[in-house]
C-alpha cells in the first residue's frame, strides 16, 4: 500500500524557519516523484515544489524560490521541505503527494493515482 506521512508543521514567527518531512512507505523514492502542495482557507491548492530522485530533478514555484528547498533521503525514504524566511502568506496546510512528473517548470499529476499525506499546518504569525 502506497502511503505518505507528514510531520514538522507548527507556529513560527515571520522570518523564521521550519522543516517538513514526508515519509513514504510501500514504495521507494526511486519509483515515484514527490510533490509538496499547500492550500490556505478560501484559496486554491498550489504546487510549491517537487523532486524526482530517479531523474535528479527538483522544482520550486516562484512564490517560494530562494526560500524553500526540497530534498530527498532515499535511505530513509523521506522527502524534506526546508522553509526559510517564512512570511505570513506562507500560512497553509502543506501536503505531500505522489506525482507523475517533476519538471524544471512544474508538477504533473497522475490521472489515476491519488496518494496524499494527511497534511501539516504551518502558521506564520507574530
Amino acid at each position: 500500500q502506497l502511503q505518505l506521512v507528514e510531520s514538522g508543521g507548527g507556529l513560527v514567527q515571520p522570518g523564521g524557519s521550519l522543516r517538513l518531512a514526508c515519509v513514504a512507505s510501500g514504495f521507494s523514492l526511486d519509483s515515484y516523484a514527490i510533490g509538496w502542495y499547500r492550500q490556505a482557507p478560501g484559496k486554491e491548492r498550489e504546487g510549491v515544489s517537487c523532486i524526482s530522485s530517479r531523474e535528479g530533478r527538483t522544482y520550486h514555484a516562484d512564490s517560494v524560490k530562494g526560500r524553500f528547498t526540497i530534498s530527498g533521503d532515499n535511505r530513509n525514504n523521506t522527502v524534506y521541505l526546508q522553509m526559510n524566511s517564512l512570511k505570513p502568506e506562507d500560512t497553509s496546510v502543506y501536503y505531500c503527494s505522489i506525482v507523475r512528473f517533476c519538471t524544471r517548470t512544474g508538477i504533473e499529476r497522475y490521472s489515476n493515482i491519488e496518494v496524499w499525506g494527511q497534511g501539516a499546518l504551518v502558521t506564520v504569525s507574530s
